[in-house]
């Protein structure tokens, strides 16, 4: 009779753990699409400013040129110098490959300077997740 009832739990407990790796690998991949589309609408949107930008940075070229040389003054020129910056760091954002190197540099942080990602205080412990939410429960309480 015991080893039936043990068999079943077994088995029960064999259901449990595959239903929890399935639901684990649902959320993993949940995640990832949710990554995937945050990062497809962060390069939309940078693509969509540089195209209002571009035409921005165009125009104020064409003015401050114009101004340059109609009034024989080249400082006129110097505002095309930051926007050029911002201007070519959008186009890298929008169709470079600012995006590969970030990745690079990040998996580079990740394998070799790690120590860089250690929060103050070391992670997080439920001990100090109980500490934090009993004193503000005191503290909503006493008021």
């Amino acid at each position: 009779m015991g080893f039936v009832v043990s068999k079943a739990m077994n088995d029960s407990l064999k259901g449990q753990q595959e239903f929890m790796r399935l639901q684990l690998e649902r959320q993993l991949i949940l995640q990832n699409l949710i990554r995937e589309r945050q990062t497809a609408m962060q390069i939309a949107w940078t693509r969509e400013f540089l195209k209002y930008f571009g035409t921005f940075y165009g125009l104020a070229a064409v003015v401050l040129t114009t101004g340059a040389i109609k009034r024989k003054n080249p400082a006129v020129l110097l505002p095309i110098l930051p926007l050029s910056f911002v201007f070519f760091y959008q186009y890298d954002m929008g169709y470079g490959t600012l995006l590969q190197r970030i990745r690079g540099e990040a998996e580079n942080i990740l394998d070799t300077q790690s120590t860089l990602l250690e929060l103050p205080k070391g992670p997080l412990t439920f001990e100090d997740l109980e500490k934090i939410r009993i004193s503000q429960s005191n503290f909503f309480i006493e008021k």
